[in-house]
């Protein structure tokens, strides 16, 4: 949630961000009428408070002299019903105001490039080459089809389109992943967690998800419960509401968890295979730290979502979106996207964000920066670390061998139990 004095002191600024962000200007059109008329009446009704303590006074001076103070009781009852009516009416646009402010997306930090959409993503490095075959590579769904390790009709028919059973040594493959990554970003010295895969209202309003985009969401019939759409929104929410001490941080958590999105405007794209599913594993790594080092930290947590890629071996290269292709909360975003040969093209794989003090003002986290000084907000900030479907897709489509076969990255075998190759079965 952006704070409302940078709206009172720098609306020019907001207005800037969000056409460089290609928001319309309606978002914030009302503020300075609703904020204007707030502040009207807070005057007002000051005044009117100050006037009804001195005939209060008054009225006690005469009562005490046995004189009539009739006249002015009644005026002071006509004044407490207008300051009655001034407090609901401020109280109703300060509801206004703080509606208004929800809907606004974050600021773009100034070092993030000005765009309109993903074609104006700015590439900032490569790793690897991308493998030349010596026949034509297949998608990985028909790879793993024929492998007998996704089941996607199956999936369709126990549930819907885009969910998916993984199977035999495809389901072992997609757990080993979950492992290894977990075991490598705990080696980077965050602390595993698992969360609830179900949260409340509160918690998606804290990471943002709620109120712009709860189409998004899968909710639970008849509760006010939904289901995760990423390990952020629980974790993230673990510290709501609470102040933390400034040598605590920062926080570094990792989680792996199912995630759940209806992908509400996206049909027709990528719905084959494993790339836009419904349901699907991530792993996913949060920070909460102080404000002057959240930077420093992003660029940290995007060479930790790097280094799982460099061990699986999987060409990659590493994006900073423009101000146009931005999350909703997002200051600035790095985006990893892997190589996937049959189409020729890099995939986004993993997203790493600054969220700024947008979220800890959503939840209400903060901490201290020194004894009895007045709590502050901290940065918070996420980043897939990876997401597994895609990284299972990444794996079959870069390590497929001429027989249809695929190898298994070396770092993996040992959570494979030691398979270094899916073959087709006999």
């Amino acid at each position: 949630m952006l704070d409302v004095k940078i709206l009172r002191s720098e609306y020019d600024r907001v207005e800037e961000a969000l056409k460089n962000r290609g928001k319309s200007l309606d978002l914030i059109a009302d503020f300075p009428k609703l904020d204007a008329r707030r502040r009207e009446l807070l005057q007002e009704s000051e005044s009117l408070k100050n006037r009804r303590n001195t005939v209060s006074a008054e009225v006690a001076k005469l009562k005490k002299n046995r004189e009539n103070a009739d006249d002015l009781i009644l005026e002071m009852r006509e004044v407490s019903d207008k300051i009655k009516g001034m407090d609901e009416e401020v109280r109703e646009l300060e509801s206004q105001i703080s509606e208004l402010t929800l809907a606004i997306p974050n600021i773009p930090h100034e070092s993030v490039p000005i765009g309109a959409s993903e074609e104006e993503n700015v590439e900032l490095r490569r790793w690897s080459e991308p493998r030349k075959f010596d026949f034509e590579p297949k998608a990985h769904w028909d790879i793993a089809q024929s492998l007998d390790i996704l089941d996607f009709e199956a999936g369709a028919k126990v549930t819907g389109s885009r969910f998916t059973f993984y199977k035999g040594l495809g389901a072992r493959l997609e757990r080993a992943l979950i492992n290894f990554m977990m075991d490598l970003h705990s080696d980077h010295g965050y602390e595993e967690m698992l969360p609830p895969y179900i949260v409340n209202r509160d918690s998606l309003y804290g990471t943002g998800q709620l109120p712009k985009f709860e189409e998004d969401l899968f909710k639970l019939c008849d509760s006010d419960y939904y289901l995760i759409p990423t390990a952020e929104v629980p974790v993230t929410n673990y510290h709501r509401e609470e102040i933390l001490n400034p040598e605590d941080l920062p926080k570094k958590y990792v989680a792996y968890s199912s995630c759940f999105r209806s992908e509400a405007g996206a049909a027709g794209r990528d719905t084959r295979g494993l790339i836009r599913q419904h349901q699907f594993n991530k792993v996913e790594m949060v920070k909460i730290v102080h404000p002057e080092s959240s930077f420093d930290e992003l660029e940290k947590m995007t060479i930790d979502a790097e280094r799982v890629l460099q061990l699986l071996e999987l060409p990659y290269r590493v994006l900073v979106l423009c101000t146009g292709d931005m999350g909703f909360g997002s200051m600035k975003t790095y985006d990893l996207e892997v190589w996937l040969p049959e189409s020729g093209v890099y995939r986004e794989i993993s997203s790493c964000s600054n969220i700024g003090d947008f979220q800890a003002r959503r939840a209400n986290i903060r901490y201290r920066p020194e004894p009895k000084a007045k709590p502050e907000f901290v940065h918070t900030l996420n980043g897939s670390g990876l997401a597994v479907g895609r990284t299972v897709a990444a794996i079959l489509e870069n390590y497929q061998q001429a027989d249809g076969s695929v190898v298994i990255p070396e770092v993996l075998r040992p959570y494979m139990r030691n398979v270094s190759v899916i073959e087709q079965k006999k």
